[in-house]
C-alpha cells in the first residue's frame, strides 16, 4: 500500500498546531520531532524526509500509535534513537 505525501502532510500540520516555544529555534525547511521509547529526545530533521519511504514507516507507526492527538502536542516517532539515527543517517 503507497503512502500517500497528504496524508504526511496532515500529520504535519497537525502536529504544527500544537508547536511550542521552542519551534522558533527551527531553522526554515526543517521540523522537530520526539524520538524515544520512554524518554523522548528532540530532532531537528529536513523537510525533505517527509518523501522517504523509511520515514514514512516511522510517521505511520506515530500515527497508530498517537494518532492526531498526542497527549503533549508534538510529532513522537515511536522507536528507539539508535533506529531513528540509523535510518535517518542513511537518508
Amino acid at each position: 500500500m503507497a503512502f500517500r505525501v497528504p496524508r504526511v502532510l496532515q500529520i504535519f500540520r497537525q502536529a504544527k498546531l500544537f508547536a511550542t516555544s521552542k519551534s522558533a529555534d527551527v531553522p526554515k525547511g526543517y521540523f522537530a520531532v520526539y524520538v524515544g521509547v520512554s524518554q523522548k529526545k528532540r530532532h531537528v530533521v529536513p523537510i525533505s524526509f517527509l518523501t522517504q519511504p523509511s520515514f514514512q514507516d516511522l510517521l505511520r507507526k506515530a500515527e497508530d500509535e498517537f494518532g492526531f492527538d498526542h497527549p503533549k502536542g508534538r510529532l513522537t516517532i515511536p522507536c528507539s534513537e539508535d533506529t531513528f539515527a540509523h535510518l535517518t543517517s542513511s537518508l
